[in-house]
């Protein structure tokens, strides 16, 4: 008979890497096309709930940091001018970096929180509470 140690050794082989991943979540890719001038995102209310984030607070971090202007009609978003989806993704997963995801634990079970003019990050898997530097 085996004992203790030798099992849990074993053990620890046959997990698979996936399952010790510490990422529950991937940021779903910008779906859209370019008409002339204009870029149509598809699939942005799909991204805004994926984040659990006001839809107007995601979309005003992405008019700033792209700088053009945009509109929502239905369940698209349009922006004003030509955005490559790359920086579309690529500002999408800074916003998850400072916005959504628990600086301590990684894991995007977070809400925020508005105390006076300071707003925190709120982690509900851990308990921690992060200030937030980037203002909107």
């Amino acid at each position: 008979m085996e004992d203790y140690n030798s099992l849990l050794d074993r053990a620890i082989k046959n997990i698979p890497e996936d399952a010790s991943s510490t990422s529950r979540i991937e940021i779903p890719k910008v779906t859209g096309r370019i008409e002339g001038n204009k870029t149509i995102i598809n699939n942005f209310n799909q991204i805004c709930k994926f984040f659990n984030r006001d839809v107007q607070h995601i979309l005003k971090f992405l008019l700033r940091e792209l700088a053009t202007p945009a509109k929502l009609e239905e369940n698209r978003l349009i922006f004003g001018r030509k955005v490559n989806p790359a920086l579309i993704n690529q500002k999408l997963q800074e916003y998850g970096d400072i916005y959504v995801f628990c600086q301590d634990c990684k894991k995007p079970d977070t809400h925020l929180i508005t105390e006076g003019d300071k707003l925190y990050i709120k982690c509900t898997a851990c308990g921690a509470r992060n200030y937030v530097k980037e203002k909107l």
